[in-house]
């Protein structure tokens, strides 16, 4: 897809978003609205993928360890095929497959249960150190938030691939500023991110991840690692393109009424 298109499919995913929110009275806005060039590339465009046949045994596996962008993980899976649009309607509700965290075996092409954060590129690393056993090839994309690196768990991951060489591991980084309480640095300081990463020998990218030419470039590369993992740190903006949500801690885990929502669809719209 060319990037008028991406940008395009973008704007809509941002739109079934917002309303899959809306429509459940439930949801993590910030988060979701920031990562969808992430999951637009990636589903898109960067990792191999078939949803007709989402066990197909040469796929890259893609993680979601921030499981409460689920909204924008589910529009960008619908749009991609894995199941029809029609069931974003029954988000949170019971019996469905799509509920507020993803839960694998629960829907086409979900790969790991998540919710607990900090728990993902742990899940990642072991799935990679078993996949050396059975000498399978394949990449595996480990999408994480920055909020989560509060926990000592993602360290441990992020010390167990470097000492093992995966290379066949990359984590992107939804590197949005905001977490439940505030800003990051203000909850518990990250920076200097990209040196922390590069002491623990990984190889570590930056970028604009809403940047469809920026990103997409920089993910292919990280794919083409061969010495060492490789985390993108993909610096976004919480709440992307509606304005009242923007960098706004208090929509974490806000669904807008109907006269916010209906605001959003026309800011949205007014930038197709």
């Amino acid at each position: 897809m060319n990037v008028k298109n991406l940008k395009k499919l973008a704007t809509d995913v941002r739109k079934s978003t917002l309303s899959t929110i809306y429509q459940a009275g439930s949801g993590h806005p910030l988060g979701s609205l920031s990562s969808v060039e992430i999951f637009v590339s990636l589903y898109f465009e960067v990792a191999r993928n078939d949803p007709k046949n989402p066990n197909w045994d040469k796929r890259d596996r893609i993680f979601v360890s921030h499981g409460h962008t689920a909204p924008a993980l589910y529009s960008v899976m619908a749009k991609r095929g894995y199941f029809a649009e029609s069931k974003l309607s029954t988000y949170c509700k019971l019996g469905s497959g799509l509920q507020g965290h993803p839960e694998r075996n629960k829907l086409p092409g979900i790969e790991i249960t998540s919710g607990s954060l900090g728990m993902g590129s742990g899940q990642a690393v072991g799935y990679l150190l078993a996949s050396k056993l059975d000498k399978k090839d394949f990449k595996v994309f480990v999408v994480t938030s920055d909020g989560e690196h509060d926990e000592g768990s993602h360290w441990e991951s992020v010390a167990l691939a470097s000492k093992y060489k995966l290379s066949n591991l990359i984590q992107i980084i939804d590197r949005n500023g905001i977490q439940i309480n505030g800003p990051t640095e203000k909850v518990l300081p990250l920076s200097p991110l990209k040196k922390k990463y590069e002491s623990f020998g990984w190889k570590v990218f930056e970028t604009d991840g809403n940047n469809f030419k920026k990103l997409i470039p920089i993910l292919k590369k990280a794919k083409r690692e061969k010495t060492k993992p490789s985390v993108v740190i993909a610096k976004t903006i919480a709440g992307k393109g509606v304005s009242f949500m923007e960098r706004e801690a208090g929509w974490h885990a806000k669904a807008p009424n109907e006269k916010e929502y209906e605001k959003a669809v026309r800011e949205l719209g007014n930038r197709d």
